[in-house]
């Protein structure tokens, strides 16, 4: 998921375009989101609760603590060079780069696409967990 965030890279235009991308997704499928330890995530409290998403923050300098992020960040080196400003961007472009990445079959996923398992969670999401009765 790529967020277009073309004005402001500051902590409130990176919690609302989380949230409204979060907001596109079934409860089910929000999960959890790891993030490093900059301050455009100051608002991660806000982020939780407008989410229902559990944050969690890596150690600094710990990039295999987030492993599944630096694999993408590779795989979008080959459309931006590191230190790119994205900004300058369209969104239509990232959208673009977004889908190529997203219909490219991945072995962790058992050579499927990432488009092909979202469509699946869509159609058939997972049930939340039952608990227990005790009586």
């Amino acid at each position: 998921m790529l967020l277009h965030l073309p004005d402001d890279h500051g902590a409130l235009a990176v919690q609302e375009a989380i949230v409204a991308k979060m907001a596109q997704l079934p409860t089910t499928l929000r999960r959890t989101l790891t993030w490093d330890q900059g301050r455009e995530m100051a608002n991660h409290a806000a982020i939780a609760a407008a989410t229902e998403l559990d944050i969690y923050f890596c150690d600094p300098h710990s990039p295999w603590q987030r492993g599944s992020n630096e694999n993408t960040n590779g795989l979008l080196r080959q459309y931006f060079a590191k230190g790119t400003d994205l900004s300058v961007f369209p969104a239509d472009y990232l959208d673009y780069v977004a889908a190529q990445l997203n219909t490219r079959p991945r072995k962790t996923l058992g050579w499927k696409k990432p488009a092909e398992v979202l469509d699946e969670l869509l159609s058939n999401p997972p049930k939340p967990p039952a608990v227990a009765s005790t009586a």
